[in-house]
């Protein structure tokens, strides 16, 4: 683009405005792609232009108005793995500066709907990022809140699986959909369908799954962190968010009028190329889903060399004729794995009639195909990968070292915990890697983990993360495996069929929750099972938490306000205990030194609060 003169800026900075207005009302004229490349043009021309130094405001009309406490800002972005360097050099100068060495980064899925911020009373749009628009109404219309009500601020989203589904053929973007429910007075036949099965919901972004390690190993990895993160969301994404962990670190950095300093966008420019289907590959899921990835001639996109393309489901496929030969359009833009952007060359698809693992009768149910084998090899494998994964607490449970696993008959978890060095030996691991995961079995049992990722890792249907956390500032998780559909659905957020999905699940899954129980885990408890004590040895004392812990920070700090604590966030002369993991700020050290606050480390404090 060929802009030199202030009229040519004046226009370009209105075509902005007016573009993002669209995108902003659920109407978008152009492509988020283009959108970037034009802003990133009128940055290389005016970088102090005021349309870049402000929040894209967001109007919602006849919604009352509401200033947030903190502004909601934007995100920088960085397109190539050298602007992600340039970051993590900054954040490494910054928290070399004020006395913090190796400073942790944390990565997580940025999703792509409509920002929002919920304190637990109001919930608004982002606006302006300093004022926005009141829209509880929508929780109220069925939107679900994640994890349950005030946990901040996150994203309105669709489930991605739902709207490809159902929506896909109606609406250009899942956006487009929340914005229609958010800013409508009544909803249409489809939006409500969507908020009836669930699929409309509120994110935080404390609820998202995330990645933290050094700065080196996030500019190394990126893709595959992105790659691994991705895969344990089904919203619709626009990329990876990666901040600074250190609150220090981030303060020290601050924001300009449009972004925090600590935080950057990675997104991709979003390249199409053309390729050829040349197979078609079925997987099974750990629900018995049966979906398929298309194998492609291998081409170059975004500088990798693609050769699987996502394809969703069966009805996907047929729909848009994408069998062995047809040739394609893909794009790689803020999702991370390819996609289909268009068919140029059709081809029927052949669908299988049995499952690729057992050989079990395949059953259709609409645009999905199901291996009703509960036994499966496959599904067992993944609902294993799932556990571990979700619980975060032990490392070596690979994909390859469970499938060796369960096929030595070790294919429950029920099974896996009985496990021994010896018995690893057996199965044909080496001694080193016998003793780590005999040792990571024990970790596994005997590390903290809160209660709703402990529930959300048996896999049950309908209980993600987030429900199994709203379900458990319900009801203790002991009564989980003996609640009736009626006693989910009256907890709002939870219509009747995914209530009565997890009331089926449990049907299978509660004998294993009853085991692992009865096994000793160290579970934390929130939400109705925790405890009211005055006296607890936490109650009224202000606590920070610093470095990384062995269970999530997230979870102590939770842990401790459980408890009656009053979590804080820098140390000053309230502060009665530092808890320090490890990698800890020197500058939180320091101050806590000085005042005379008490250390202890994660085991002091977790004695602690146990009583010992």
């Amino acid at each position: 683009m060929n802009i030199n003169t202030d009229t040519g800026i004046a226009e370009l900075a209105a075509r902005l405005e007016h573009y993002n207005a669209a995108y902003r009302s659920g109407a978008p004229e152009i492509s988020d792609l283009e959108y970037d490349l034009l802003v990133e043009t009128l940055r290389g021309l005016e970088p102090e232009h005021p349309f870049l130094q402000r929040v894209e405001p967001e109007e919602f009309s006849g919604r009352p108005e509401v200033r947030h406490p903190q502004p909601m800002l934007s995100t920088e972005k960085a397109y190539t793995r050298e602007d992600l360097a340039r970051f993590v050099a900054r954040v490494r100068k910054e928290a070399e500066e004020i006395g913090v060495l190796n400073p942790l980064f944390r990565v997580t899925p940025k999703l792509d709907g409509l920002a929002g911020r919920d304190d637990g009373t109001v919930f608004a749009t982002r606006g302006n990022g300093e004022v926005g628009y009141e829209v509880s109404s929508a929780f109220a219309k069925g939107m679900v809140p994640e994890g349950g009500r005030g946990l901040g601020m996150g994203e309105m989203v669709v489930v991605r699986s739902y709207f490809d589904a159902h929506l896909a053929g109606k609406f250009e973007h899942p956006r487009n959909l929340v914005v229609g429910i958010v800013s409508a007075d009544t909803v249409n036949e489809d939006a409500r369908r969507a908020l009836d099965a669930g699929a409309v919901r509120f994110v935080p972004y404390a609820m998202l799954p995330r990645w933290e390690g050094d700065g080196d190993e996030l500019v190394r990895c990126m893709e595959d962190i992105a790659e691994e993160l991705a895969a344990e969301v089904d919203y619709p994404l626009d990329g990876m968010v990666a901040e600074a962990v250190d609150e220090d670190v981030r303060r020290s950095m601050g924001a300009t009028n449009h972004h925090h300093r600590w935080q950057i966008a990675i997104k991709r420019k979003g390249d199409t190329a053309r390729t050829t289907v040349e197979d078609v590959v079925w997987q099974v899921g750990r629900t018995g889903k049966v979906t398929p990835v298309l194998c492609v001639a291998a081409t170059s996109l975004s500088g990798a060399t693609i050769r699987r393309v996502t394809a969703h489901n069966a009805g996907f496929l047929e729909k848009n004729g994408l069998g062995v030969g047809a040739e394609i359009e893909i794009i790689r833009s803020g999702e991370v794995i390819p996609k289909v952007e268009a068919v140029v060359h059709a081809a029927a698809p052949e669908l299988p009639a049995e499952c690729p693992s057992c050989a079990a009768k395949l059953i259709r149910e609409g645009d999905f195909l199901l291996c009703p084998d509960e036994h499966c090899p496959a599904q067992a494998v993944q609902a294993l990968e799932h556990w571990f994964k979700t619980l975060g607490n032990a490392d070596w449970f690979g994909r390859k070292t469970l499938e060796r696993m369960a096929a030595a008959g070790y294919d429950e978890l029920e099974k896996v915990y009985e496990l021994g060095e010896e018995d690893f030996r057996r199965m044909g691991f080496g001694p080193v890697q016998s003793s780590n995961l005999a040792e990571a079995v024990l970790l596994s049992r005997t590390r903290p983990v809160e209660d709703w990722r402990f529930l959300a890792a048996l896999g049950v249907e309908g209980l993600g993360t987030g429900d199994s956390r709203r379900l458990l500032e319900n009801f203790r998780l002991e009564e989980v495996p003996d609640l009736t559909a009626e006693r989910i659905e009256a907890i709002h957020g939870f219509g009747n069929v995914t209530a009565r999905s997890i009331v089926d699940g449990m049907k299978r899954r509660g004998p294993t929750l009853r085991h692992m129980l009865d096994l000793g885990f160290r579970i934390l408890p929130t939400g109705a099972a925790r405890p009211a004590d005055a006296a607890a040895p936490m109650a009224g004392k202000h606590v920070v938490f610093t470095g990384k812990m062995t269970a999530s920070r997230e979870a102590m700090q939770e842990q401790a306000r459980a408890l009656g604590a009053l979590v804080q966030s820098a140390v000053n002369a309230k502060t009665d205990y530092l808890v320090c993991g490890e990698k800890v700020g020197a500058a939180k050290l320091a101050k806590a030194r000085q005042i005379g606050t008490r250390i202890l480390t994660e085991q002091e404090y977790l004695a602690l609060v146990d009583g010992k």
